[in-house]
């Protein structure tokens, strides 16, 4: 779904490695903002999915996370929509497991924004899930953030902090964002 001037919902994205807390945070944002959350696709797809990962299993999620964002941008009220990762999990997925990137998934980097990312730190303790894969490589993934957002020149701060404070990060983060953007996007 292409923004308009007519459509200038600022889209927040939460991102970073496994078992950072990135759900929590998406709820947390949304309440706290009286906004929705887009939630992970991923999550619903892999839940059934009882064999390895393929690249035809990556780009059905891509497809799916694109499709739930464009439909709750079409219904959402508030001129904030929070975003529980991104298409670009796709990516970083796709080269970690496969070596590469589809070309649909760096077609939508060139056209698909959002304004603004909170990038989850890896303080929190890893939480066992079954659709989570790699306690030992959540410094790695960290990285490969910081360097994805960093290719989309995109607007990010990193979120620490244990329990509450981590919300607090996460809300502190994303009001200063809006105070310093918002006039912006309503003009």
């Amino acid at each position: 779904m292409e923004e308009t001037m007519e459509n200038r919902t600022i889209k927040i994205a939460v991102v970073g490695p496994e078992s950072t807390g990135k759900s929590k945070m998406a709820k947390r944002l949304a309440s706290e903002f009286n906004t929705l959350f887009v939630p992970e696709y991923a999550r619903y797809y892999c839940e059934d999915l009882n064999r390895q990962y393929t690249m035809e299993d990556e780009m059905n999620i891509f497809y799916g996370q694109i499709a739930m964002e464009d439909s709750f941008l079409a219904v959402v009220k508030e001129d904030v929509l929070i975003c529980d990762t991104c298409f670009l999990t796709v990516k970083v997925w796709s080269d970690h497991l496969f070596g590469y990137t589809p070309e649909r998934v760096l077609e939508e980097r060139k056209t698909r924004k959002y304004d603004f990312y909170l990038l989850m730190d890896i303080d929190l303790p890893w939480v066992d899930d079954p659709l989570r894969d790699f306690p030992d490589k959540r410094d790695h993934f960290l990285e490969v953030w910081k360097k994805e957002l960093a290719e989309v020149s995109a607007q990010y701060r990193l979120i620490s902090g244990l329990n509450e404070e981590r919300f607090e990060n996460g809300i502190k983060a994303v009001k200063d964002f809006l105070k310093r953007n918002r006039a912006t996007f309503s003009e």
